[in-house]
């Protein structure tokens, strides 16, 4: 807001016309006209009497115009002020050298492009350790990388254990998971009556719910829950393979 505006508002807020002001001021009310729509600016001794009659002050009127800080000095800044007043031509010539080439730096540094932090998913050390309500770090799990040699829409990734699932997942193998609903053919996490598996799943229309090994000599490892068993079966995420063909079906 200008000047002219600010003394527009004060004196309207004060209930004084124009030419009221201009006989406090002893100008005339074209001189208070022209202020006001800023075509021209008071001389001092009129500006000095102007605070008095709008009863206000100079940081009122002026509080748009001020550089607030940037004409401030610190006690250091005006410290180094002195120090680089007292140098010599070119004393002062190197200082000044010095601070260009450091703005220079400065600027270079703002204007690199920043790069993402890298995204970090838990590897756990076993299905049970992705089971555990609070895992520890470092003990059951450690964060790893997203490269691009883990999938994208990875969201935590398991180390397995056992032949159940050769030769698609071998023995120690790190698997990759996220949380996408199963469809069947599927291979995820399963948590059943508190043990882990890493299984295939089917659902047939009755209701059964069976978790295949990929392994068929390991046929002894699948699962099948009735319904009505009892038994409580949890799926932790589905792992991130190509939907496999059921066990029997080509």
């Amino acid at each position: 807001m200008s000047l002219g505006q600010r003394m527009r508002e004060q004196r309207k807020a004060l209930g004084i016309s124009r030419t009221e002001l201009a006989q406090r001021l002893g100008v005339s009310p074209s001189a208070i006209g022209n202020y006001e729509q800023d075509t021209s600016f008071p001389k001092e001794p009129v500006l000095l009497r102007l605070f008095d009659c709008l009863e206000t002050d100079p940081n009122t009127l002026f509080q748009d115009h001020f550089l607030r800080g940037e004409t401030v000095l610190s006690d250091r800044e005006r410290e180094l002020l002195k120090h680089y007043r007292s140098l010599s031509a070119l004393g002062k010539e190197a200082v000044g050298s010095m601070v260009t080439a450091m703005c220079a730096y400065r600027d270079d540094l703002e204007a690199m492009p920043t790069e993402p932090e890298p995204r970090v998913i838990p590897l756990y050390r076993s299905p049970a350790a992705a089971g555990y309500a609070a895992p520890v770090f470092g003990e059951d799990f450690d964060y790893i990388q997203v490269d691009e040699t883990v999938p994208q829409a990875a969201e935590f990734a398991v180390r397995i254990q056992g032949d159940s699932m050769i030769p698609v997942i071998a023995d120690g193998s790190i698997v990759y998971v996220n949380r996408d609903p199963l469809r069947a053919g599927d291979v995820g996490i399963f948590c059943v009556d508190g043990d882990m598996f890493c299984k295939q799943y089917y659902k047939d229309p009755a209701g059964v719910v069976y978790l295949f090994s990929l392994n068929r000599a390991r046929a002894d490892a699948d699962v099948v829950l009735t319904p009505g068993c009892g038994r409580n079966v949890v799926c932790l995420g589905r792992v991130m393979v190509h939907t496999l063909p059921l066990p029997g079906k080509n």
